[in-house]
């Protein structure tokens, strides 16, 4: 079985609909994933760092409970846990305001190798916080040498926004390193304040990409490689929350690629894209039918009988 590695900022998220807390869930875009790719069995590692505290403990107990491997978290002392508010609108889409209070230094611990046909999950704001930066691209560079295979979301939000200059260099080299770049049409908007795949997979190639997938919500889901543009549509459905819906359709992603018998690669045929498309789709939708942040157990015992 290949393995699987989520590395990303870890945040307690604190929901709010009609200006009123109603759940809080762990989170952080490569923790959501990880958790959906735990509950079907696949015992990922996540590498992550957050507060030595009563969130922190939380949040811990809960990656345990879900099959997540815990060996690469790093618990500080001189600091706290990061914490989201999430206000969900009337289309159940969220707006964030982040709060954090992170230590000077961080990642000290060593952390693992990734290996020939291995996948690599990375992206958000950790994949582009100065504090991690060299150890997270030292990490990325060792995975892409031995051969495996890294995705990267950029997931990046609104309120970063004034701060993109700033950014945009370790993005591009975070496109430059990937095999695969999944992406929100409001991701390249903001990067690149383009609103269409064409236009955002022209940005991915000119920074050394070559391969995208773009989500659009509810209008549908794109693939462009050097070999095939492929549109996929999404149900129709009235969600709950849209939180999380990337990380799990991400899930579905790394969940196929990791089942296949040969090492993740792009170069697949057109229903090979459609199959794997299909099922980071249910993933996606599962999520937003609940407050959760990840796919529920009941469908996860669906997806492992299959």
């Amino acid at each position: 079985m290949k393995k699987l590695f989520c590395i990303g900022e870890t945040v307690l998220d604190i929901i709010f609909r009609d200006n009123q807390p109603v759940a809080a869930k762990p989170g952080g875009s490569m923790l959501n994933t990880a958790v959906s790719l735990g509950r079907v069995g696949l015992n990922p590692v996540f590498i992550s760092d957050f507060g030595k505290d009563a969130a922190g403990d939380l949040i811990e107990s809960f990656l345990t409970n879900n099959g997540v491997n815990s060996q690469y978290l790093e618990r500080f002392t001189n600091g706290q846990t990061a914490i989201s508010l999430a206000f969900l609108d009337d289309d159940r889409d969220a707006s964030y305001s982040f709060y954090r209070n992170f230590p000077e230094v961080r990642l000290l611990n060593p952390l693992p190798e990734a290996g020939f046909g291995d996948i690599v999950m990375f992206g958000s704001f950790f994949a582009i916080t100065h504090e991690v930066r060299k150890q997270l691209w030292e990490f990325l560079l060792k995975a892409k040498q031995n051969g495996a295979f890294l995705v990267y979301d950029p997931n990046f939000r609104r309120p970063y926004l004034k701060d993109l200059p700033k950014f945009r260099p370790w993005i591009f080299e975070n496109i430059s390193i990937a095999q695969l770049i999944r992406g929100s049409a409001g991701d390249f908007m903001h990067i690149f304040e383009v609103d269409n795949a064409e236009g955002a997979y022209k940005e991915v190639v000119d920074h050394g990409g070559d391969s995208l997938i773009y989500t659009k919500s509810n209008e549908g889901v794109e693939v462009i490689t050097p070999a095939l543009h492929l549109k996929m549509p999404v149900p129709d459905i009235c969600p709950i929350s849209t939180i999380g819906a990337g990380d799990a359709f991400n899930a579905g992603l790394i969940y196929s690629f990791a089942l296949r018998p040969s090492e993740p690669s792009i170069l697949l045929s057109k229903p090979e894209w459609e199959k794997i498309i299909r099922l980071a789709v249910e993933f996606s939708t599962n999520v937003c039918l609940s407050l959760d942040n990840y796919i529920s157990h009941e469908f996860s015992q669906q997806v492992s009988h299959v």
